[in-house]
């Protein structure tokens, strides 16, 4: 891994079920050029892991807070993740 790569695991709670949260995170994910995935957790929160430029994460990471029409979004929770994790695109995962 280089200085300027990331790869960040993702725990969003809140209303993000329902809403089209994944979908969302995939479309928000590809416009940053960023590699990963994401899912529905069965407590109702969703779980993505992301990987790219630094600054594409900070980004997206800021995005998650938003999230889509309808989402509610209480809290971001991330923690560093290895790049042996993640694959070479961007996919929505059971």
């Amino acid at each position: 891994m280089t200085d300027d790569r990331n790869a960040t695991l993702v725990h969003v709670s809140g209303r993000v079920q329902g809403v089209s949260f994944r979908i969302w995170t995939k479309t928000q994910a590809q416009r940053f050029g960023l590699t990963g995935w994401v899912r529905n957790e069965d407590d109702g929160s969703v779980t993505a892991l992301i990987a790219g430029q630094d600054a594409a994460v900070s980004a997206m990471l800021k995005q998650f807070w938003n999230g889509p029409a309808g989402a509610s979004v209480s809290n971001v929770v991330t923690e560093q993740a290895s790049f042996d994790e993640v694959p070479s695109d961007f996919r929505i995962t059971s």
